[in-house]
């Protein structure tokens, strides 16, 4: 076998010498530009594919990404705006790694700016330090958001002054840059003013101001229903209420029209204001039969027979008599003094009632809860009822109006309709539009499918040209060299006939026997000999295989 190989590849390098310089240069160029195509399509397929790390870096967070990707050792290109390419079977280890770095910073620096301390610093520098520190601080927080991809800060505080008439309170200001296709709703544009707010000093929720990039107000904006000032609890009750009472009324009209036949949209009022009083009434007093004694006092005094010393006692009745006077003709009884002036007969009688009623008296203490419902208004859409037409084919007709009417009270029963409170219900008849079905994506736009092809045409055009390259260039080149001339004859004589081996035999197709002159043939004779010395070999196998011939 090792003589065969042998032999394959002498012979080849025979016919190898027997080109001419030009095909030689050809052959060489060809076999150069094969194995280049085949290592440049090997190290194509095998080139890594480049995916976006971070993107719109500013100069200092962009180089020190890089100086941690070559002390990673790990490849990576760079784009313009400040984009990092690296291989994308790395993309998501190399964030992770780079955030344990503490990179990119965003441009932001923090507290670390007070390590730089430097030597004659003023208080004004030390204070806009100390204030570059916590706005820094604040934005690298803000940009922990899920939603938020870069936060900047910027807080307004004044000096401090010893004059209470002249304190100013700080106020701050927010821009935050959202991630494609991500928005901040109103509970997380409330913890971002809370969470500012709270870091600095006597700064109040209301003076804190955040921003969208394109310039939207976050802060302080109505929601969408409207309903300004509530917070994100109160909110979400309102959402509670409003799918409680839409459940209920699709759940008591679902069996009358069918499953999905039937939407219904509730708008709540509620009232969350807090509020508690105190109410005391008084009645006008009614007859004394209806009305009921409290208490009762009774006092009742009689006095018959001579009377007693009477009068109030006192200096007046204390005085002495007057002096006496002598009239010409006194009546009986007229020199009685004032002593005697009571004792004659007499009776007294007293009588003293006192009569006591309750009040009709009412207190009230009232406490309003909270989410009180002020109103509601309740819309419903009912779709046309499906029927067999003519054929067998289903025919959507509209609802008759004593069903309408029966589909409104059920919806008045189940939402508790209030007339006093303003509620109002209006229920509509009508043909819903049919929903096509979900159209899968073609292959040639699925980004999966897209990827899969792109790798397998990769792999199929490098295989391809390897196997065109291999069978359709270098193989017949082989097969050229490897060919074996044909056998020259030997004139009589006893001369040695030489085989494809011998490069002049095999250069050129030999003339007749006939006409073969004597100096050719002892040039071909002596290129045989020299031949045969060259290689005794491969001269003494053709020799054997002639004795084994014969």
């Amino acid at each position: 076998m090792a003589i065969q190989a042998r032999q394959v590849l002498q012979t080849a390098v025979q016919r190898l010498n027997e080109l001419t310089p030009g095909r030689k240069l050809a052959l060489a160029v060809a076999v150069a530009a094969g194995i280049a195509l085949i290592v440049a399509l090997w190290l194509w397929s095998r080139a890594p594919d480049y995916r976006v790390l971070f993107s719109n870096l500013s100069e200092r967070d962009g180089g020190a990404v890089i100086a941690a990707l070559q002390q990673m050792n790990v490849p990576y290109r760079t784009e313009a705006g400040g984009a990092i390419l690296v291989p994308a079977d790395q993309v998501y280890d190399l964030r992770f790694r780079l955030a344990g770095q503490g990179l990119p910073r965003g441009g932001a620096v923090g507290f670390e700016l007070m390590d730089a301390g430097k030597l004659g610093m003023t208080q004004f520098q030390e204070q806009v330090a100390y204030q570059r520190a916590l706005e820094g601080e604040l934005a690298r927080t803000i940009q922990s958001l899920a939603p938020v991809e870069n936060a900047r800060v910027h807080l307004a505080i004044p000096k401090p002054s010893v004059f209470v008439r002249e304190q100013q309170k700080p106020t701050a200001s927010v821009l935050v840059s959202l991630y494609p296709g991500r928005s901040l709703d109103a509970a997380q544009v409330s913890a971002i003013v809370h969470l500012v707010a709270s870091s600095v000093p006597n700064l109040t929720a209301s003076g804190v101001t955040v921003v969208d990039a394109a310039g939207n107000l976050l802060s302080g904006r109505p929601d969408v229903t409207g309903l300004q000032g509530l917070n994100a609890s109160q909110l979400d009750y309102l959402r509670q209420v409003e799918e409680y009472y839409a459940r209920r009324i699709e759940a008591i009209v679902a069996p009358i029209v069918g499953n999905g036949n039937v939407r219904a949209e509730v708008r709540a009022d509620l009232d969350f204001s807090h509020s508690e009083y105190t109410s005391e009434t008084f009645k006008p007093n009614p007859t004394p039969e209806a009305q009921a004694i409290r208490s009762q006092q009774s006092i009742e005094e009689t006095s018959q027979g001579n009377a007693q010393a009477a009068g109030v006692p006192g200096a007046l009745t204390n005085q002495p008599p007057g002096p006496a006077s002598a009239p010409l003709e006194a009546p009986a009884g007229a020199n009685a003094g004032p002593a005697t002036a009571g004792m004659g007969a007499g009776s007294s009688r007293r009588r003293e009632a006192t009569v006591n009623y309750e009040v009709d008296k009412t207190i009230r203490h009232v406490k309003e809860p909270l989410g009180r419902i002020k109103r509601l208004s309740v819309a419903v859409v009912i779709n046309y009822r499906s029927q067999a037409g003519q054929g067998g084919q289903p025919v959507a007709r509209p609802l008759s109006p004593q069903e309408l009417a029966q589909i409104n009270g059920l919806v008045k029963e189940a939402m508790g309709f209030n007339q006093e409170r303003g509620d109002s219900v209006n229920v509509v008849n009508a043909a819903f539009t049919e929903r096509k079905a979900e159209e899968t994506l073609p292959l040639w736009k699925d980004p999966e499918a897209l990827g899969i092809a792109k790798e397998l045409v990769k792999n199929l055009l490098v295989f391809g040209l390897a196997f065109y390259l291999v069978f359709g260039v270098l193989r017949p080149l082989l097969r050229e060299l490897l060919r074996p001339p044909p056998t020259a004859a030997i004139p009589e004589g006893g001369a040695v006939a030489v085989e494809a081996e011998t490069p002049a035999v095999a250069a050129e197709q030999q003339p007749a026997e006939s006409e073969v002159s004597v100096d050719t043939f002892e040039q071909r004779l002596r290129e045989a000999r020299e031949f045969a010395r060259q290689n005794p070999r491969l001269a003494a196998d053709v020799i054997r295989r002639w004795m084994s011939q014969s």
